[in-house]
């Protein structure tokens, strides 16, 4: 049988560089110029068909070597390697993580006084990366007739997976070690994902991203945005809803999509990132493991989880707020990845910022807060009816566990955060309290709890700016991080 003939781009010259704009320039340049090539043949394919030929092109890589143990500045959780060797990471769309490539990039160089190396890696693109969703079918049918796959490369899922993530990565010794915690494959997996589940394009998330459960919040963070976008001095610039419709003053319409997506998604927009996302991710742990598992890839400066929640004390009354503290996982979507025995910690940063933000909006400070916010464990379960089940055991777990609130995201969100390195947390509004009688039904909220959401997601948003303003180090905490961590964030 006759080999098949495989056509490349020539292959660049590896470079070096101490200049981390110059060198995340040349990762552009080297996408680009692959993802053209790609794209072109694709449509000489289509056009005249299968020529016994196949087109291949290769994601772009960073590599580093170190050969020294000298200490690097410890305060930072990121930006170093632990021990001598050769490192390297592939990249994927460095034109959008440019911000974050240049910062990681430049910690590398700084803390270990050696330059970085741009050349070419093994691991081909994927045909359906490349055309970002745009493949379409042949007007002469030989896309349908001929497999794609044997003239293109298509997604390896056996190589797109967490093993970095969850250190279950077992590198040979003749491969590098890995510089960051997703190869380009599984980033472009989630970004196609991001597209498809949101409706927005990944380039419009901001680095803050608040998850909620309840269109209630969707619809204020509208009103909010049009209000600060009436600011020149808030720093927002832009706001952007599903389908990428995009506004830049408060008069201006958003036409609303015919089909909502599954999980809309809202960016009020800096010009360096740094605004505010606001997904609502509906109802359930698998919804809240997918939105995370696609969002980390991103590599968001923190994330937390505004909802409803089902209050367990009498004492609370409903609209009262819960920040956690604690989480009792009961929602079992993250046990292979996570196992429900690993501790997610509160993070103090956040801590501190929520409940800040809680007394600026409030104007209760100190023991007078408790009038409003408990703080306790939260429970986050897999089944919505859990009520309905035997009491026994549900309450008394409940019980044994202290937990002040029951919900369906919140440990979840908090899992995945502590599991991508991403800092996390959780203020939820009490919307019922089944164990007492004050069941979620129409017409029973009153109207002290409708309220509650307009200062709920101020809440939210008030705690966002003040982690804005917070030095990046100072955030990203070493609490998220193992004991043999890759050098970026």
């Amino acid at each position: 049988m006759e080999k098949q003939k495989i056509i490349t781009l020539k292959k660049t010259k590896a470079e070096i560089f101490w200049d981390p704009a110059k060198a995340v320039k040349r990762l552009i340049d080297d996408y680009e110029k692959s993802i053209n090539f790609l794209r072109e043949n694709f449509d000489k394919f289509l056009q005249n068909g299968y020529k016994g030929e196949r087109y291949r092109a290769y994601y772009p890589e960073i590599f580093i070597e170190v050969k020294s143990f000298a200490p690097t500045d410890s305060r930072l959780s990121f930006g170093h390697v632990t021990e001598p060797g050769i490192y390297s990471a592939t990249v994927t769309q460095p034109e959008l993580f440019e911000n974050y490539l240049i910062q990681q990039i430049s910690l590398l160089i700084e803390n270990h006084n050696v330059p970085i190396t741009i050349g070419v890696s093994k691991t081909p693109i994927p045909l359906h990366f490349a055309m970002k969703g745009k493949l379409v079918a042949s007007p002469n049918n030989e896309i349908d007739e001929f497999p794609l796959r044997d003239v293109f490369d298509v997604p390896d899922l056996s190589t797109t997976n967490d093993s970095i993530v969850n250190g279950t990565a077992s590198p040979s010794k003749e491969e590098p070690n890995s510089l960051c915690l997703f190869t380009a494959q599984r980033v472009d997996y989630s970004l196609a994902r991001l597209d498809h589940y949101t409706a927005t394009d990944p380039k419009h998330f901001q680095n803050f991203v608040l998850f909620t459960n309840y269109q209630f919040y969707v619809d204020e963070f509208e009103r909010f945005a049009r209000k600060v976008l009436n600011n020149p001095e808030s720093g927002y610039e832009s706001f952007v809803g599903p389908e990428n419709f995009e506004i830049s003053c408060s008069q201006s319409e958003i036409p609303k999509p015919n089909k909502l997506p599954q999980m809309p998604s809202y960016h009020l927009k800096k010009s360096d990132g740094n605004g505010i996302t606001l997904v609502n991710i509906g109802i359930g742990p698998s919804n809240a493991k997918t939105a995370t598992d696609h969002i980390a890839v991103l590599r968001p400066q923190a994330w937390l989880m505004l909802g409803h929640c089902a209050g367990l004390r009498n004492s609370q009354r409903l609209g009262d707020f819960v920040l956690a503290h604690a989480y009792l996982r009961e929602d079992k979507v993250l046990d292979e990845d996570l196992p429900s025995w690993v501790p997610v910690p509160a993070l103090a940063e956040v801590q501190i910022a929520l409940e800040q933000a809680v007394a600026d909006i409030t104007q209760l400070k100190g023991y007078d807060l408790k009038q409003i916010m408990r703080t306790g464990t939260v429970a986050t379960v897999d089944n919505r009816n859990w009520e309905l089940r035997e009491q026994t055991g549900p309450v008394h777990r409940l019980s044994q566990s202290r937990a002040i609130a029951l919900d369906m995201e919140s440990a979840t969100v908090a899992a995945n955060g502590f599991r991508f390195r991403i800092p996390y947390g959780t203020l939820l509004c009490v919307s019922d309290k089944p164990l007492h009688g004050e069941l979620k039904l129409p017409g029973m909220a009153s109207e002290f709890y409708k309220t509650q959401v307009s200062q709920h997601l101020s809440i939210g948003v008030r705690t966002m700016e003040i982690l804005q303003e917070m030095p990046l180090g100072r955030l990203q905490s070493r609490k998220l991080r193992s004991f043999n961590e890759t050098a970026f964030l």
